[in-house]
């Protein structure tokens, strides 16, 4: 609900901002990482069920346990993209709740400067891992590693969204 509100807010500024834009990309994605988020889990679900059955029924899946680990990790960090969208760092937050509100601001701006540079290093070395790893394969599935290990690119590059935005957000004074 808040998502689609701010997104509704960021589309009707009218002034075409690099701000709204950015806030506006941040809000898209985040929409779809949340969807995403859902599948993932469903898609766990699913498969861990499946194996089950299989393992009693008929034969086990070789795979199973090994995608679903995969998904685990995928969730994991679609569900931190999500979290760092929404602000619902609840150790942060506490702490920062209980601050005077001077304090809390420079608070805000050094966790989200400190994170900016976390999700680099994140997203830097897990496309240098993405690439140093692409001539292994899984064992269970056989797919190249280079595809399992694209997810830390990937979404350090989501969070790096969400943190420009917010970066952003917080220069114009619009937190």
């Amino acid at each position: 609900m808040q998502a689609c509100e701010t997104a509704q807010k960021t589309q009707g500024d009218p002034s075409g901002s690099p701000l709204s834009l950015l806030s506006l990309l941040s809000e898209r994605v985040n929409a779809l990482c949340e969807v995403l988020l859902f599948v993932l889990i469903l898609a766990m679900v699913g498969i861990t069920t499946m194996q089950v059955i299989c393992r009693f029924f008929f034969t086990a899946l070789t795979w199973s346990e090994e995608l679903t680990r995969f998904l685990l990790v995928f969730a994991s960090l679609v569900g931190a993209s999500v979290g760092f969208k929404r602000g619902n760092h609840i150790a942060i937050t506490a702490l920062r709740e209980r601050l005077p509100a001077r304090i809390a601001f420079w608070m805000h701006l050094g966790t989200q400067i400190i994170g900016l540079f976390f999700f680099v290093v994140v997203a830097w070395y897990g496309g240098v891992l993405m690439i140093s790893e692409s001539s292994q394969t899984t064992p269970g599935m056989g797919i190249s590693m280079m595809w399992i290990y694209s997810m830390y690119p990937l979404m350090g590059g989501v969070i790096l969204l969400h943190l420009g935005a917010e970066l952003a957000r917080f220069w114009k004074g619009r937190i």
